[in-house]
């Protein structure tokens, strides 16, 4: 891999013997990296000042995703179906973790480092459903774990708050405020990084104050969320991969 400074971008070698060249760009606002795959290629995005080496490591450990992410689109595929006791990564939070399954007396989720472990009993006709339904339930409550600490400041600085959240598996929107300050977000925002889900929402707590796209809307929105058109931009170029991740681990094929 070439880490020299001059040049923009790093050479990651595979297994199978090809090289992924990946863009690389610091960021003044980045609080940690991140790697993005979009029909334009790939981009590690990182702190100012990070180290190469730690840049080099943290490609090499989601070189995996990454290969398959490019597969994915120079294919036009769609993502594997989910299938038991196949390891395989996800994104979650905006990192890459690894799925594993294991035989257990009961059903149960838990993230260890940078593991999803799904445990299921064996052999169980219904595996697959009950695995699908430990993911659902896994990501919404991730989700709402973190929507509910960003509630808890966001509201009181808009002096507005919402008469209740929900959260469901949306076609195109990530998310919605309807006529009874109702927000919705979309359950595929538990697979981004953290500051595009905030982006989301507090979008939509600003609608509880101006319920258009004016620019006193958006205004409002760089207020607290400075950074929110990168976040946008960040929604355009992956959502489509998103919430196709979302629909082969939470949906079952004729859904």
């Amino acid at each position: 891999m070439n880490l020299e400074s001059e040049n923009r971008y790093l050479e990651l070698p595979t297994p199978t013997g090809d090289t992924i060249k990946v863009l690389r760009k610091s960021h003044p606002r980045a609080r940690r990296l991140r790697l993005t795959v979009t029909s334009g290629g790939a981009r590690v995005t990182y702190p100012e000042g990070t180290h190469p080496a730690q840049v080099f490591a943290f490609l090499r450990k989601h070189g995996e995703w990454l290969e398959r992410k490019l597969d994915e689109l120079n294919l036009g595929a769609q993502p594997p179906p989910l299938e038991p006791g196949a390891p395989t990564v996800i994104p979650l939070r905006g990192e890459t973790v690894r799925l594993l399954w294991r035989s257990g007396s009961y059903p149960r989720i838990e993230l260890e480092d940078d593991r999803l472990i799904l445990t299921l009993p064996q052999p169980h006709r219904r595996t697959l459903s009950a695995a699908r339904s430990l993911l659902h339930t896994f990501f919404e409550a991730q989700l709402r774990k973190d929507v509910s600490r960003w509630l808890a400041r966001y509201c009181p600085a808009l002096g507005a708050a919402p008469t209740a959240l929900r959260v469901r598996s949306l076609k195109s929107l990530w998310g919605s405020l309807d006529s009874r300050d109702r927000v919705t977000l979309d359950l595929a925002l538990a697979l981004a990084p953290p500051a595009a889900l905030k982006y989301v929402l507090v979008h939509e707590l600003c609608h509880l104050k101006i319920r258009n796209h004016s620019p006193r809307f958006w205004a409002l929105v760089s207020s607290h969320i400075p950074d929110w058109e990168d976040q946008r931009d960040w929604l355009r170029s992956n959502g489509q991969a998103l919430k196709a991740e979302l629909a082969r681990l939470v949906q079952a094929p004729q859904d």
